[in-house]
């Protein structure tokens, strides 16, 4: 499946329904995909497997310098964005130096964009990672992932890479007590050769008693 990809550290700024005027941020390759998961809908295409390839990640200091130069530029325009979103070519939490670049937007925003808030839009795979979650608490927009609320769905429309469990997923989505946004893709269709619906009956049933118990802000459909 051919997909869409971000070429730069810093795109747009982009129109969203949800998010307004968005300044995107790509922590991944410019010129590939890169995610812990391969789900069968993702607009970036299939995560490709690349053994022994070195993965090259934009640098915090590559960051720091984009970030400020495009919010200087767009101050006082009518593209001064509402929202900065760490979006891109897969998951933004996978990059090594994520928390710290957290840090670093937020003095950026403040300084240059005070209005605008920052959003992350997660699939919920790095939870288990303490550093990640306190700096996802430390943002306005913490946009995660649940497209299911069956184990055996999760895998077939995430498609994770090995080593990740559905029940830790959860288990990350309940350790915000409420401090975050859900979104869910809602979908039937068929896919090597299997017919998939998570909007069924059963499915929903089991997606509102998750939804229920992590008790989001609000949930993004």
């Amino acid at each position: 499946m051919a997909g869409f990809l971000f070429d730069n550290v810093v795109f747009g700024p982009v129109y969203s329904r949800r998010l307004g005027v968005s300044l995107g941020i790509n922590l991944l390759p410019d010129n590939s995909k890169y995610c812990n998961f391969n789900c069968i809908y993702c607009e970036c295409g299939w995560t490709e497997i690349r053994k022994g390839e070195k993965i090259v990640l934009p640098k915090r200091e590559e960051l720091i310098i984009r970030l400020s130069e495009k919010l200087k530029e767009l101050k006082g325009t009518v593209n001064e964005p509402d929202t900065i979103t760490f979006a891109g070519n897969g998951e933004p939490t996978v990059h090594p130096d994520f928390a710290a670049i957290i840090d670093d937007t937020i003095e950026i925003r403040n300084k240059y964009a005070p209005k605008a808030k920052i959003s992350v839009l997660s699939n919920a795979s790095m939870l288990h990672k303490p550093k990640v979650v306190e700096a996802l608490k430390k943002i306005e927009l913490n946009i995660q992932k649940l497209d299911t609320g069956i184990e055996k769905t999760f895998y077939q429309i995430n498609q994770p890479a090995a080593g990740i469990a559905f029940n830790k997923v959860v288990e990350g989505l309940l350790a915000f007590d409420g401090r975050l946004i859900l979104q869910t893709l809602f979908f039937r269709g068929a896919y090597n050769g299997n017919f998939i619906d998570n909007t069924t009956t059963e499915e929903l049933e089991a997606w509102l008693h998750l939804v229920q118990k992590i008790n989001p802000e609000y949930v993004m459909i």
